[in-house]
Order: C-alpha cells, then sequence, then structure tokens
C-alpha cells in the first residue's frame, strides 16, 4: 500500500457513496451477520441523520464525508462536518472559541470528525482491516491540507478510541483527555449479582429507588425490533422535544429522523417505556451495539420519583446483562451516575489547529487537563458504590 497512490476526495452526500463501501470501512466485523460494534458511523444511522435534515442546511452541520481510495477501491472513510458552531459535540471547546476570536482569529467554520449529537466512544477513521495505519495517515493528511488550503481554523476527532488516540499522537495530532460514566458488565448473570458487588447502604439505596419507580401506576416495558410501532415513536418525539428545549433551546434531531430509524434500525434499537392505562408516560432510547448498550436520550410528559433512574439506568443494566453486552455508556456528564455503578473512564479527542501560536497555547492547556481528568477519575472512582476490601473481609 506505500507504493500505492492514495487518492482524497470530499463528498457532500452519502447518496454518492455505495453503502457497501462505507460499511466495508465502518462495520466490517458485521459484515457476516450480527451487530455493528459502533452503530453510530454505520452508512445507515449517518444517512438517515441527512436524510431527515439532522445535518445539512440550516443545522450547522454540514458533511463533507472524507474519503480514501486507492486503485479505485474505498480504504478509508471518516464522518466529517463543516461546523458553523460548537453545538451537540459533548467535548467542549467553546473556550478554544471565544479565546483566538478574542485575540483577532476566526475559529468558525472549524472541521469535525464525529457522529453528530452523540457522545459514544467508536472508531472515527474508518478503514477496511489490515489498512489501519495507512487508511488513517491518509485521511489524517487528507483532511490537514484540506483545512490548511481552505482557511479552516481547526480540526476535531471526538470520542475516538484509545488505539486511534495513539496513532493519531504519532501523526502529530494534539490528544484530549475527558471522562464519561460508564458501567460494566462483570459476568453479571442476574441484577441482584450486580447488588451484591455493592456496600450494603448503596444496595439498599437502589432497590428502594427502584421500588419507587416501579410503583409509578403502570408498567415499564423494553422493545426492540418488530415489538416498536410508530405510535411509540410519536410518544418519544413528544419526550424528546421537551428535554431537548430545556437542554439545548431546541431539539437537534427531527421527528424525520426517527421514521426512519424505525423503518431501517429498529434492529439497532432499545426503548424502554413507561406505560400507564395503555399509554407511554416517559422513556428512555438506547442503540444497541455488539459489545455494549448505548443510552441516548430521556424524556417524560409526567413527572414520578425516581422513574428516570430506572428507565435510563437499570433498565438499561438489566438488558445488558441479559443479552451478555459488556458494558453500558449512559451519555454525557451526570456524577449521580456514580452511586448507581456507572464509573468515570477516560475519552479521547484529537485535534489539529493551524495557527502555529494557537495551537502551543492550546497544547499546553491539554497538558494541565490531562493532568485533572486523571486526579478526578480516581477520586471518583473510589467513590463508587462498590464494597471496599475491607467491607468484603468482614463479611
Amino acid at each position: 500500500m506505500s507504493e500505492t497512490q492514495v487518492e482524497i476526495e470530499i463528498v457532500q452526500s452519502l447518496a454518492s457513496v455505495d453503502p457497501a463501501d462505507w460499511d466495508a470501512c465502518a462495520c466490517p466485523e458485521a459484515a457476516q451477520g450480527g451487530r455493528a460494534e459502533d452503530p453510530f458511523t454505520t452508512y445507515r444511522f449517518l444517512r438517515a441523520l441527512e436524510d431527515s435534515g439532522s445535518v445539512g442546511a440550516g443545522s450547522g452541520w454540514a458533511p463533507h464525508y472524507l474519503l480514501a481510495r486507492a486503485e479505485g477501491q474505498v480504504i478509508a472513510c471518516a464522518p466529517l462536518y463543516l461546523k458553523s458552531h460548537s453545538q451537540g459535540e459533548y467535548i467542549f471547546d467553546h473556550s478554544w472559541a471565544h479565546a483566538y476570536e478574542r485575540a483577532g482569529g476566526r475559529y468558525y467554520p472549524k472541521f469535525q470528525i464525529a457522529a453528530p449529537f452523540t457522545p459514544a466512544t467508536g472508531r472515527r477513521f474508518l478503514t477496511r482491516p489490515g489498512l489501519e495505519q495507512a487508511g488513517m495517515a491518509a485521511l489524517v493528511q487528507g483532511a490537514v491540507e484540506i483545512a490548511a488550503n481552505n482557511g479552516i481554523s481547526s480540526i476535531h476527532a471526538t470520542f475516538c478510541t484509545a488505539p486511534e488516540a495513539e496513532a493519531g499522537r504519532a501523526l502529530g495530532l494534539m490528544h484530549r483527555l475527558g471522562s464519561q460514566y460508564h458501567w460494566e458488565n462483570l459476568t453479571y448473570q442476574g441484577f441482584d449479582d450486580f447488588l451484591a458487588a455493592l456496600s450494603s447502604r448503596k444496595r439498599k439505596t437502589i432497590r428502594k429507588e427502584r421500588a419507587r419507580a416501579q410503583a409509578f401506576g403502570g408498567e415499564i416495558v423494553q422493545l426492540t425490533g418488530d415489538a416498536i410501532q410508530p405510535a411509540h415513536w410519536e410518544a418519544f418525539w413528544e419526550f424528546y422535544q421537551d428535554t431537548g428545549a430545556r437542554k439545548w433551546g431546541r431539539p437537534y434531531l427531527t421527528r424525520a429522523f426517527f421514521d426512519l430509524v424505525q423503518e431501517g434500525m429498529r434492529d439497532d434499537v432499545l426503548l424502554v417505556l413507561a406505560m400507564r392505562e395503555g399509554q407511554p408516560v416517559a422513556g428512555a432510547l438506547n442503540f444497541i451495539g455488539r459489545t455494549a448498550l448505548f443510552g441516548r436520550y430521556w424524556g417524560c410528559v409526567e413527572d414520578h420519583p425516581c422513574l428516570h433512574f430506572e428507565c435510563c439506568y437499570y433498565q438499561a443494566m438489566d438488558y445488558a446483562i441479559a443479552q451478555g453486552l459488556g458494558r453500558v455508556e449512559a451519555g454525557a456528564q451526570g456524577e449521580h451516575k456514580i452511586a448507581r455503578g456507572y464509573l468515570p473512564r477516560h475519552v479521547h479527542s484529537l485535534h489539529w489547529i493551524g495557527d502555529p501560536g494557537f495551537a502551543r497555547a492550546v497544547k499546553q492547556f491539554l497538558r494541565a487537563e490531562r493532568d485533572a481528568v486523571d486526579q478526578e477519575v480516581e477520586i471518583l472512582t473510589d467513590y463508587g458504590p462498590f464494597r471496599k476490601t475491607e467491607e468484603k473481609e468482614q463479611e
């Protein structure tokens, strides 16, 4: 491959990309059936965002998908977007933008390599098996050259994998470290096995929370595949709008996105609904990966004690245990997750900044931030609900 010329191309719609070419890079593990490791970079997910108008004109996320070809074949690709703001990313660079613009620079537009609106770790530099090194190098070099030649201030690859972070550093990108709360399934046979690993006080608290949630006056159901009906999406859209309006000012996703998910991705979805008198009153949307469950959105039209914890966290854990999934990623932020078994884990991003002086300042900031993140992860992990060694020895 080193002697073969690699051509870089940007396309502004996935309609011009063969789904098989994209998924051969994005999810080769699913070629023989089964699930993609990361559903958020699959052709069908990204195409649903585009076709629904969730990205594109008026959204501030302009698709500029990056393709690397060798001998006519797509060997690597990346979900690249031209951004006019920093919304929907969950790894925040607002302070960088403000500092650069106060100094007279122009931070936007910028390039974002990401799964839009999705704080879930996964590969961002998508390559065919066996071409990981050459494919990633081609994508990085191509993105940097395009950015530099077109006055794009910076490139940000967010929620990339740890191996990509290491490879990116070797290619000259800056590495940023953050944290997020994940629950790990330590081969539990049931929820009670998880509870047995907790301190007595935390175990009692969780049992009380689950009992209070279940007493809301209805039933909680888990739906996936054909069990999900259009009426369920209608209810969830109402939940999503309410949560989006309170958190972000306006929802990121359009109503059409959920119809496209129903059409092409319902087998990749776990929808948890709290039903009262046959009507959904609250719910949580999860996407199912090969080894993980990814919690995405929650909403309600009625407030009930602990129902949020039940639908978003405990039901997800129940499902992961039943399906043998290794972890649950419950989305961004939320230290309240710690008491419920979701512990801080490192997340990674890679960055390139064109202005040398500003790049030096950001690099210095990242070094200090990395030390703070490491310390925070260590401290918060110690606050987790799991039994300490002394307690285990006393039992």
